[in-house]
């Protein structure tokens, strides 16, 4: 499979929650409902209270938000490091911003909490995706939000 190129480069950051401007939270939560509400035809609370225990990975084109992951330190959600809610707005995905995605994503983990090991609760069929960037499955199917979903692992 050809790998597709970005045709621009993202502006990187990660923010803490207190971090945000107005403008930049109002888009981020427009982009996650419209991605793991509409799109996804799943009715759930977004605004789960765990956003301001996270660090937020964003990649911006101008002032937009194309890309997003949501990171978490060990024992915030998992028993160790994590990232969730994972997103590439529709318009953007043919760039392969994904991957980009996930190299700043682990990178920041790295960085910012000194840790190797990153689980992450993957949608099912992305599965590939994230084997791509060094996640082995860890454990069984399950589903959450009616979606089927991975436990995966990934240990440098």
């Amino acid at each position: 499979m050809q790998e597709v190129k970005s045709i621009q480069k993202l502006e990187w950051k990660v923010l803490k929650f207190n971090e945000f401007t107005l403008d930049e939270l109002y888009d981020l939560m427009q982009l996650r409902s419209q991605v793991f509400v509409v799109e996804q035809d799943c009715v759930y609370l977004d605004q789960d209270g765990k956003d301001k225990k996270a660090l937020h990975v964003l990649g911006f084109k101008g002032k937009k938000i194309c890309a997003y992951a949501r990171l978490f330190n060990k024992g915030d959600y998992f028993d160790a490091c994590s990232i969730g809610r994972v997103i590439v707005a529709e318009d953007e995905r043919r760039y392969a911003y994904g991957h980009t995605l996930m190299d700043e994503s682990i990178k920041a983990i790295k960085e910012y909490y000194g840790e190797d090991i990153i689980k992450i609760s993957a949608q099912k069929y992305l599965k590939k995706f994230y084997e791509s960037h060094g996640f082995v499955q860890n454990g069984d199917e399950y589903l959450e939000d009616e979606i089927p979903h991975v436990g995966m692992i990934k240990e440098n």
